[in-house]
């Protein structure tokens, strides 16, 4: 099963500099351990000491929202493609 996960700039330095990498994964926090097995520390950008995604990171399966899904446990499928968006603040 390839999911298409887009990375953010921020991000894309436990990537090797890839703006978008493929991976095998069953639900979004299936997708975080998988990241985290190919990317070793970006799992720590992405989830609290507590495996809970964190809040100023926002993700998209196929530009839905997950918090208005399943939230982590968001069912992922091959084919779809998962943005991950930090929050911007400003002023």
């Amino acid at each position: 099963m390839a999911i298409k996960v887009l990375i953010p700039t921020p991000l894309q330095k436990f990537t090797n500099n890839e703006a978008t990498v493929e991976c095998d994964a069953g639900s979004v926090a299936a997708l975080m351990d998988t990241l985290e097995g190919h990317f070793p520390g970006i799992k720590a950008r992405l989830c609290d000491d507590q495996g809970e995604l964190r809040r100023f990171v926002n993700f998209y399966v196929n530009s839905e929202d997950i918090r208005f899904l399943d939230g982590k446990e968001t069912p992922l499928k091959d084919g779809d493609e998962v943005s991950i968006v930090p929050a911007v603040a400003g002023g």
